[in-house]
């Protein structure tokens, strides 16, 4: 992954922002003035074209221009065409399970791999890791595989938080990746919370925002400082 220009977005949101408000300044480093093909295959309960209607939107006021997969002839040709890609938030299990059936895997690896830029929040930033097995979404449908993009040799854990409400007594965020790192004591997990970021240049990885990130391995916590350099993990 010595090309690989990757950025992983924990949210489209932070606090009471505007949707993708927190995401312009990032895109707009990471991708420059290419043109970005979106995909959309998170959404559920609404079509692909609405999704990235609603991302268009938000972004064509920074320039950022962005058009979606869904109104290509053929995705597998968008993939090798696109000058940047991007992925948006949803359900993980669905958008794995789509990128299965359009037969995209291996063209976005390969797409990456070769140095265009990939974009990824929440859903999009899960599947860059090695599989989605850390996603906190329902699994509404079975993809053919947990194995994701495995853009980066890590597990990630977008929309980070340990907060428990007074009388509740689910697992906590902390105590579900503790049973992750059980089962996989050698897989780090990295976690950012909402409004954070994840960004690969090359063999360079640093993390990036106001609070801190996580870092799950071997049955420990560690945390994240913004702007460390976490590429030891690649």
């Amino acid at each position: 992954m010595a090309d690989a220009q990757i950025l992983l977005l924990s949210s489209s949101k932070a606090g009471d922002s505007d949707y993708l408000a927190p995401c312009i300044k990032p895109i707009n480093e990471h991708c420059g003035q290419r043109r970005i093909l979106f995909i959309p295959y998170a959404g559920v309960g609404f079509s692909n074209a609405t999704y990235t209607d609603r991302v268009r939107a938000a972004l064509a006021p920074a320039g950022i221009d962005v058009y979606g997969i869904e109104s290509e002839l053929d995705p597998v040709t968008a993939i090798n065409q696109a000058e940047a890609i991007m992925v948006g938030g949803g359900n993980t299990f669905q958008l794995l399970a789509k990128l299965y059936d359009h037969k995209l895997i291996a063209p976005i690896q390969a797409a990456v791999n070769a140095g265009v830029p990939y974009v990824g929040w929440s859903a999009g930033s899960n599947i860059a890791g090695l599989s989605i097995r850390t996603t906190n979404d329902m699994p509404i449908i079975e993809p053919p595989s947990f194995n994701a993009l495995q853009l980066v040799p890590v597990q990630l854990n977008p929309h980070y938080t340990d907060y428990q409400p007074p009388g509740f007594h689910g697992e906590t965020r902390d105590q579900r990746l503790g049973e992750f790192m059980a089962i996989a004591p050698k897989t780090p997990i990295i976690a950012i919370p909402e409004g954070s970021y994840l960004r690969i240049n090359g063999a360079q990885m640093h993390y990036y925002g106001e609070a801190p990130g996580y870092v799950f391995l071997g049955g420990d916590k560690q945390p994240l400082q913004p702007e460390q350099d976490c590429s030891q993990w690649l």
